[in-house]
């Protein structure tokens, strides 16, 4: 594992200067809390009462008068919200692609009825953000500092200095950790985490993970490889650090490892190959990077890439590195793997 200085660097380098890549390369990175009380936020039928408290993964206890309801989240996070009934009207992160169309991590929410403060890396509106009047700040973290997603750090203290916020962790830990702390969020808020389709949500959720385990068990001989395509660069992600590929590896997945040596650059989290070398590592079935700031496996055109014994056998599934943090959105990742392993032919 690399120290939360370097992870926070590659990811936010890559960001930066990726161009085509954007989120780019797999940064996927993939508690306890108290959560308090409460019974309502933004459209929730319950009204807003308090007061409110929760705890986030970083310690820190954010403390309100009543429970929020004028929520600013990372468009991840407001799209899981949105599956549990929370409604979040104002949002920062891949919200829209070319055409106004939702983008990938936006799930199910109406984008055109969101009030999008950034809707790339770097961009956040701190004048809109401010005049909308936010009670609280919701986002990821992908390092042990608690660094917010999304936050740029330029403008991180003026926007700290305008609402308290609340971090989940997708560093480091299997995906069901993260999922357990957005449903305690999100029942904080006033979700009604007893109705028919949340409670169903996380039977289908627990049902996908036990269909991956016997999958994975019956077919070990199968490797994975997790992957991310930019202009100039194939990318090769580990399974440790994100929170997707630790859970499958757990559940008995047998993943494409780069060696530590050569994942140092992108802090810990993969190997970055040029496209001459994209035949480096050899698997059965390649999972690719199904976020719009990266290029999807039918539009790419490198030789090796065709060349590759997966890609030719057509065994190329879709992996979410950021995936939406509700059990709904959740389970069809598991499904997807688990269907793959069932059915690949062993090409490697």
């Amino acid at each position: 594992m690399s120290n939360a200085t370097n992870a926070t660097f590659s990811r936010r380098g890559l960001l930066a200067t990726g161009g085509a890549l954007g989120l780019g390369a797999f940064l996927a990175a993939c508690g306890d809390g108290d959560t308090g009380s409460g019974s309502g936020s933004g459209s929730t039928a319950a009204a807003a009462s308090g007061p409110w408290s929760f705890k986030d993964d970083r310690g820190t206890t954010v403390k309100l008068d009543k429970v929020p309801t004028r929520i600013v989240a990372f468009v991840g996070v407001a799209a899981a919200l949105y599956d549990y009934g929370v409604t979040v009207d104002a949002v920062f992160g891949p919200t829209t692609v070319k055409g106004g169309k939702a983008d990938v991590q936006a799930g199910d929410m109406d984008v055109s009825k969101l009030k999008v403060l950034g809707n790339t890396y770097g961009q956040f509106n701190v004048e809109q953000y401010a005049a909308f009047g936010p009670q609280v700040l919701i986002s990821t973290t992908f390092d042990s500092a608690g660094t917010l997603w999304y936050v740029p750090e330029e403008s991180a203290k003026k926007i700290a200095a305008l609402a308290p916020s609340v971090a989940v962790s997708v560093y480091d830990r299997q995906l069901t950790e993260p999922l357990q702390r957005v449903w305690a969020l999100a029942e904080s808020l006033g979700a009604d985490m007893k109705a028919a389709k949340v409670v169903d949500s996380k039977k289908r959720f627990e049902d996908a993970s036990e269909r991956l385990r016997k999958a994975a068990k019956a077919r070990p001989e199968l490797k994975v490889m997790a992957g991310s395509a930019a202009d100039s660069l194939f990318y090769v992600s580990g399974s440790n650090l994100s929170v997707d590929l630790e859970y499958f590896k757990a559940l008995g997945v047998n993943f494409v490892e780069p060696p530590a040596k050569a994942m140092a650059e992108g802090g810990g989290w993969y190997e970055s190959l040029s496209w001459e070398n994209a035949d480096k590592y050899r698997a059965d079935i390649i999972m690719m990077d199904d976020r719009s700031s990266t290029i999807q496996p039918a539009d790419i055109t490198k030789p090796t890439w065709k060349k590759l014994p997966a890609v030719k056998a057509g065994q190329v599934i879709s992996r979410s590195p950021e995936p939406i943090l509700s059990y709904d959105k959740c389970t069809p990742l598991l499904t997807t793997l688990a269907e793959a392993l069932e059915t690949a032919k062993k090409v490697s």
